[in-house]
């Protein structure tokens, strides 16, 4: 049986509406008509199963049957921060941290990294954020925000329980990972890596070391692992939390 097509939109009550890209998908690609069902999201966790009642020019209008909370929301938040990444990287990063479950997105410059952003980039990376919830069946899309300084990244993690930072050079792991729970900051570096001042900083400012083995790892590669394998201690995939 095929999934019902899932579509973002806001002002969710009796009815909604569809729009922009959302409507054209519907209607040009996946040719949608009135009957048909669909489930309509709003990024709050929720979902709504709709029934579309009205195909127009440039809209088309559902009727809500009723709400119900998503339970492929992850129970623990995850602030993913890594370092701009050149070409389409970056994207594939956020991609497999939207599948994987995370909450927030934070990409950054660093000392050592090559690659730069602009407000179309960081449009896209929220696009790409958003058909990555779609397509895994999330009711919600992490925000995805950029810093122009790792510092001001790292500052920005002051809510989390646990704050972990990935670094080549690391001698061993600084925290128990065995013993995670509760939400937590990750941090993975650009192509370049970090310096040593910039590690001590982050330490300063209350990160814990963490070691991804012997390897030298891709900068995506890193932070891809070190997600799955936090979302893993924390109960997301495949265990209870």
């Amino acid at each position: 049986m095929a999934t019902t097509r899932r579509f973002f939109t806001d002002h969710i009550g009796s009815t909604a509406t569809l729009t922009g890209d959302e409507f054209s998908h519907a209607k040009n690609v996946l040719r949608l008509k009135e009957g048909d069902e669909v489930v309509l999201i709003d990024g709050s966790g929720s979902e709504y199963d709709a029934v579309i009642c009205e195909v127009a020019k440039r809209e088309m209008r559902c009727n809500v049957l009723h709400c119900r909370p998503s339970d492929k929301e992850p129970k623990t938040p995850v602030r993913l921060l890594i370092g701009a990444l050149k070409g389409d990287k970056t994207e594939l990063v956020v991609q497999k941290a939207t599948e994987l479950g995370v909450a927030e997105i934070a990409v950054f410059s660093s000392r050592y990294c090559s690659a730069y952003m602009n407000e179309n980039k960081l449009e896209r990376l929220a696009k790409v954020a958003r058909e990555a919830a779609k397509q895994c069946l999330r009711a919600s899309v992490p925000r995805v925000e950029y810093f122009s300084s790792l510092e001001e990244a790292l500052a920005s993690c002051g809510g989390c329980e646990n704050k972990l930072f990935a670094c080549e050079f690391a001698e061993k792991t600084d925290a128990d990972l065995r013993a995670l729970r509760g939400s937590c900051a990750l941090v993975v570096g650009s192509e370049g890596g970090f310096s040593p001042e910039e590690f001590e900083s982050a330490r300063a400012a209350g990160f814990a070391g963490v070691t991804l083995g012997r390897r030298i790892l891709r900068a995506e590669t890193a932070a891809i692992a070190f997600t799955s394998v936090a979302m893993f201690l924390l109960g997301e995939l495949g265990g209870e939390s």
